[in-house]
C-alpha cells in the first residue's frame, strides 16, 4: 500500500489520471457479508467499481435528491431541525442561565433529521427515526475502531477480526430490520414521473424504488433490498457524519477563539444562509477552514493497476508492484500541507477572504491545482459536497447567532487532539458552555 501526501502527485493522479485511479479498494465488511449469506455482494456508491453501475446509482443520486436547483428546498427541513436544536441545547438547569454541554449528540440527532426526511420523506415517525440513528451511529462506531488486518495475521488477530465481524453482522440485521418496512411500504411507480412536493423534493428511497441498473445479461433489473439498505445506510451515515464531525470542529475553534466568535456572529445577526452563501463571506471561510484543517475523511483509498505506479511518480522508470495495489491520499495531510499553505496549523479563516492568500479557494479541487480536499477529487469525489456545505452553513450559524459557546469553568482550554474513526473526530468530545443569549436576531 502507498500513502501519497504530496498535492502535486494527488492531482495528477486524481485529476490528470482519473480513469485510473477510479476505482477503491473492495469492501472487506461487504464480501464478509455475502459470504455469510452465499449470495451477491452489495455495494453502495462508495464502494461500487467504476463502471455503468456505478454511473446509474451516481447519477441517481446526483439528479433525483443532491442536485444543485433542489439545495434551497431544504430550508423548511433546516429550519425545524434548528428549532429542535436550540430546544434542547436551551434546556438548562431551572435557575440556571448556562450549561455544560457535551455537544456531539445533539449535532447529529439534528442533522439526522434532515438527512432521514430527505431519504424517507415523512414516511417514517419520530420512533423509528431515534432507532435508526442509533444504530448507524453504533456501525459507523464499530467500524471506525477497526484496524486493518493482514491475510497472514496471528490467530490472536484472526481472532479479533472475528469477533469484530460478528459484531458487524449484528447491527448489519437491525439495519435491514430498521431500513426495510419502509421500503417496502413505498409504493412502486404509477406513473412517471413521480410529483413532487411543493419544494421539488422526491426522497431518495423513491428514487432507488424506481431505479433500474445494469444486469449481467446486459438488461436492466430493479435493485434488491439488500443494495436498497446498503445505499441508504451510506446515504444517511455519510450525510450526517460529515456534517457532524466539521461543526464540532468549528465550535471548538470559535469557543477556543472568541474573538472569531463574535467577528461570525456580527455576521450571521442579519442574514440568512442561502446555497450559493452569498453575503456570508466569514461564515463561508470558517467552514472551508475547518475542512482544511480536519477533513471528514481521513484518507481517499484507491485500487489501482500495477502499470499506474508511472503516473504517480511522473514517468520515471521504477519497479511497479507485482499485480494491482492500493494507494492512500492523506487528504490531512495535504490541507495542511507547509509547500502550499501559510501557517498550516493556524486556524486562519481570514485566507479564504477576498484579499487573502486562498481567494477562490473551494472545497473541491480545480482543474490545475489541488490544495484541499476534504470530499475527495477527481471522478468520485463526493456528489454530497454541495449538501454539506449549506448544512454546515446553517446550522452553524443559526447556533452562533443563538448562544454564547464558552470554554467549561476550571478547563482552560480545548482539546483539539484529532482521531480516525470512521471520521475525522476529536479524540475528546466538545464539551462548552452554552448560554443562551439574551437578545438574538
Amino acid at each position: 500500500m502507498l500513502k501519497i501526501s504530496d498535492p502535486a502527485i494527488a492531482h495528477r493522479a486524481l485529476v490528470e489520471n482519473a480513469d485510473a485511479f477510479s476505482n477503491r479498494p473492495p469492501a472487506r465488511l461487504h464480501m464478509a457479508l455475502a459470504r455469510r449469506r452465499r449470495g451477491q455482494q452489495n455495494t453502495n456508491v462508495n464502494t461500487v467499481p467504476h463502471g455503468p453501475h456505478w454511473r446509474t446509482l451516481r447519477c441517481n443520486l446526483t439528479a433525483e435528491t443532491l442536485h444543485p436547483s433542489r439545495l434551497d428546498g431544504l430550508a423548511p427541513l433546516q429550519r425545524e431541525a434548528v428549532q429542535g436544536l436550540i430546544a434542547a441545547l436551551s434546556s438548562a438547569p431551572r435557575g440556571s442561565r448556562e450549561e455544560v454541554t457535551e455537544v456531539h449528540q445533539h449535532l447529529y440527532g439534528a442533522v439526522f433529521s434532515v438527512v432521514v426526511r430527505l431519504c424517507f420523506g415523512d414516511a417514517v415517525d419520530e420512533d423509528h427515526v431515534r432507532a435508526m440513528r442509533h444504530v448507524l451511529q453504533h456501525f459507523q462506531l464499530a467500524i471506525g475502531l477497526v484496524k486493518p488486518f493482514s491475510a497472514m495475521g496471528s490467530v490472536m488477530e484472526k481472532l479479533v477480526e472475528w469477533r469484530w465481524l460478528r459484531k458487524l453482522f449484528a447491527i448489519d440485521v437491525r439495519l435491514r430490520e430498521l431500513f426495510l418496512p419502509p421500503i417496502k411500504a413505498w409504493p412502486r411507480a404509477v406513473r412517471s414521473p413521480r410529483p413532487r412536493d411543493d419544494n421539488g423534493r422526491c426522497p431518495y428511497v423513491e428514487s432507488l424504488v424506481d431505479l433500474r441498473v445494469p444486469n449481467e445479461d446486459g438488461g436492466r433489473r430493479a435493485l434488491r433490498d439488500d443494495e436498497m439498505v446498503r445505499l441508504i445506510s451510506e446515504f444517511l451515515g455519510a450525510g450526517t457524519g460529515t456534517v457532524v464531525a466539521s461543526l464540532e470542529w468549528a465550535l471548538a475553534y470559535l469557543v477556543d477563539k472568541p474573538e472569531m466568535q463574535e467577528k461570525l456572529r456580527g455576521e450571521v445577526d442579519y442574514g440568512e444562509v442561502s446555497r450559493a452563501g452569498a453575503g456570508m463571506p466569514y461564515l463561508h471561510a470558517v467552514v472551508l477552514e475547518t475542512l482544511r484543517m480536519h477533513s471528514p475523511l481521513p484518507v481517499i483509498p484507491r485500487h489501482v493497476h500495477a502499470d499506474a505506479v508511472g503516473m504517480l511518480v511522473g514517468g520515471m522508470v521504477v519497479s511497479p508492484p507485482a499485480g494491482d495495489f492500493y494507494v492512500n491520499f492523506s487528504a490531512g495531510d495535504i490541507g495542511r500541507d507547509n509547500k502550499i499553505w501559510k501557517d498550516p496549523d493556524e486556524f486562519l479563516p481570514e485566507r479564504f477572504l477576498t484579499g487573502g492568500d486562498e481567494e477562490g479557494v473551494g472545497p473541491l479541487p480545480g482543474p490545475k491545482q489541488i490544495r484541499m480536499m476534504p470530499f475527495g477529487a477527481g471522478h468520485r469525489f463526493c456528489p454530497g459536497v454541495g449538501m454539506a456545505m449549506v448544512n454546515m452553513k446553517s446550522f452553524l450559524a443559526a447556533l452562533v447567532r443563538e448562544f454564547e459557546w464558552g470554554v467549561p469553568t476550571g478547563t482552560g482550554t480545548i482539546d483539539l487532539t484529532e482521531m480516525d474513526s470512521f471520521f475525522k473526530v476529536m479524540k475528546k468530545p466538545l464539551s462548552a458552555r452554552v448560554t443562551r443569549r439574551t437578545k438574538s436576531v
